[in-house]
């Protein structure tokens, strides 16, 4: 069927089959990539100069990404993937090019000592493919080749030689080296393909690309997970993996990771993971083929589910009795498992009613779910959201009461990550001096929570006055705090005035991360030193002051409680979001009337866009 595809180029990929007759190995990886090659290919035009200039820019200016992709839009007038045409390999790829391919995923295949432990399936589809999405056609094998394979000559001569997962951490070691310059602000454009190795900027997918590239050109099989939606955020998220030779997944987060983890110890809120493959899932294909209106990210199966191989001990069964769906809504058709995304509710796995339930295996907790029903068109809620316990795999639905609770609520978005910006400020503190060098500092504050809102007030007690009083950064926190004022009384809304100081040096050296950014009265900048330790800011008053009350922000992303915007509380119940009413913010802080047991959503009309489900329980908002 796919030499059918080719047209003229049939006699391309025949010559390729032709030439592998007598070496049955060969001939069936010619096959395997010419039966699959329809669904690829790449794509051509003047405009891809434009996208790929993105990417060039950056990796040799010291401008942001946001200035450069300001400035690329205004000097070429942005970019579109529609002023590109998509050209299909099976049309264009000659014999020359797909031979090459094959001749050096064997070459690697069957000379490095790990070879031996890697099955003809898991070369075929983790090594052998000659792409990884829709890059330009290359041949990149022999470079990258020539390149790395010899960083591993010692392990070869030593008794971990058939270790690929070793292997694999040298690798990695030596690419971390270099300096990548992460965005997500480009426009969405194709893979650009080896070069990414070069250039080393962009996004995770191209730093997931490079790796792959490097680790397929030495024999490594690899290749990347994903979740179609995080349960713990609003997006989709992918990472490479790689196979040990018992077959054990390895993952890893390029370059941020230093070592490759088992599966099961990456951390993220996950719900269900699947694995990208070139080859087309046939029994998934054929099972959806029957499916009319099937939801768009199971149309084309180029994965499997590998979620088992990442819950370890907490791989959960989701049971859903038919009587907790919602009388009205379901309809015949397959039932969809959801995550939230803002709003909206993601599709992320499918199973049918069988005998008054539905059975969704292999899911991981932690998560919050619904179930819905698709029409072609809209998803349509089929329960009340049901959180999934990560270590027990109790589900609890969260159906409103009728009894309504008092709500104080000081963001709309958390993160919720080990190590992100308010944890930072755990173990910081506040000190007051009488020398600008601090060496006879007085502690007179620690943090020991993670800030919950905008402005954290703290009372000083202390009989001293001092000149100089700063905040000093815990360690490992880069010293992250965005604002910071002192106050003579605890009645003074005006802060005390004087000279900022600190130590000097922001993340990126360009000038957008320094100490002064503490006092600049702007909550959304932020100090971010330069080094993980000793960094501080702080202020000369020019004379010895009494200080009774300090007020603190965290380095955050802008999604606390703004004094003047306009925000609008949800409840979730009968299938939809309701409203409770929208209030303008006089404070960091807002007060609501909401249902008891009701999944929440806070929305801030006036500015920004990171927005999440949350529910409210012991007086703390708690962010799914």
């Amino acid at each position: 069927m796919a030499l059918q595809f080719a047209g003229e180029n049939r006699v391309q990929l025949q010559k390729v089959l032709d030439s592998y007759k007598e070496d049955s190995e060969k001939y069936k990886a010619a096959c395997f990539l010419i039966e699959n090659m329809p669904f690829y290919g790449s794509y051509e035009g003047k405009a891809l100069e434009k996208y790929w200039k993105y990417f060039t820019e950056l990796a040799v200016q010291k401008r942001s990404a946001r200035e450069i992709v300001d400035s690329l839009k205004l000097a070429d007038g942005g970019f579109s993937k529609l002023e590109l045409s998509f050209k299909p390999d099976i049309e264009i790829v000659d014999s020359a090019f797909l031979a090459n391919h094959i001749e050096w995923a064997f070459k690697v295949w069957k000379e490095q000592p790990w070879g031996k432990n890697i099955g003809f399936d898991d070369f075929c589809e983790y090594i052998l493919p000659y792409r990884i999405g829709d890059e330009p056609l290359s041949l990149w094998r022999k470079e990258l080749y020539e390149k790395y394979n010899p960083l591993l000559n010692d392990l070869r001569r030593s008794k971990d030689a058939e270790d690929q997962v070793k292997a694999a951490q040298l690798l990695m070691d030596t690419l971390r080296k270099d300096n990548y310059r992460y965005t997500g602000l480009f426009p969405e454009g194709p893979h650009i393909g080896p070069v990414a190795l070069e250039w080393k900027t962009g996004s995770c997918r191209e730093f997931a690309d490079a790796l792959m590239y490097v680790l397929r050109s030495i024999g490594i099989p690899c290749g990347t997970d994903r979740v179609i939606q995080r349960g713990d955020t609003n997006a989709s998220h992918f990472w490479n993996f790689i196979l040990s030779k018992d077959r054990d997944t390895y993952m890893t987060e390029f370059p941020y990771q230093e070592r490759w983890k088992k599966a099961p110890e990456y951390g993220i809120y996950k719900g269900k993971v699947y694995r990208n493959t070139y080859s087309l899932n046939s029994k998934e294909a054929m099972k959806v083929k029957e499916i009319p209106n099937i939801y768009s990210v199971f149309k084309n199966p180029f994965f499997y589910d590998v979620t088992a191989f990442y819950t370890g001990e907490h791989n959960w069964t989701v049971t859903i009795p038919e009587d907790k769906f919602y009388s009205h809504s379901y309809k015949k058709g397959p039932v969809y498992l959801c995550l939230a995304n803002k709003q909206e509710w993601r599709p992320v796995a499918y199973t049918f009613i069988e005998k008054g339930k539905v059975c969704f295996k292999d899911v991981e907790g932690g998560v919050m779910f619904i179930l819905a029903t698709y029409n072609g068109g809209l998803l349509t809620a089929l329960t009340d959201p049901f959180a999934l316990d990560h270590d027990t795999g109790e589900i609890c639905f969260l159906t409103p009461a009728e009894k309504n609770n008092t709500v104080n609520l000081y963001r709309k978005f958390y993160i919720a990550e080990k190590g992100y910006f308010y944890d930072r400020m755990i173990g910081g503190v506040i000190e007051g001096s009488e020398q600008a060098d601090f060496a006879d500092a007085d502690t007179l504050f620690v943090i020991k929570e993670a800030p919950f809102r905008l402005y954290t007030t703290v009372y000083l007690n202390s009989e001293k006055s001092y000149r100089y009083m700063r905040y000093r950064g815990a360690k490992n926190s880069y010293c992250n705090i965005a604002e910071l004022a002192f106050y003579e009384n605890v009645q003074d809304t005006l802060p005390l005035r004087g000279k900022a100081m600190g130590t000097p040096g922001g993340y990126g050296d360009d000038g957008l991360h320094e100490y002064t950014n503490v006092f600049d009265g702007d909550p959304n900048t932020s100090f971010d030193y330069k080094y993980a330790d000793t960094g501080w800011a702080g202020m000369d008053f020019g004379k010895p002051c009494k200080v009774s009350k300090a007020i603190y922000t965290p380095r955050n992303d802008v999604n606390f409680i703004y004094k003047g915007d306009v925000y609008e509380l949800f409840y979730w119940d009968e299938g939809k979001w309701n409203s409770l009413g929208k209030q303008t913010a006089i404070s960091d802080s807002l007060v609501y009337s909401a249902p008891q047991k009701a999944l929440l959503y806070l929305k801030n009309h006036s500015a920004g866009v990171d927005e999440r489900i949350f529910e409210y329980c012991n007086g703390r908002q708690r962010f799914w």
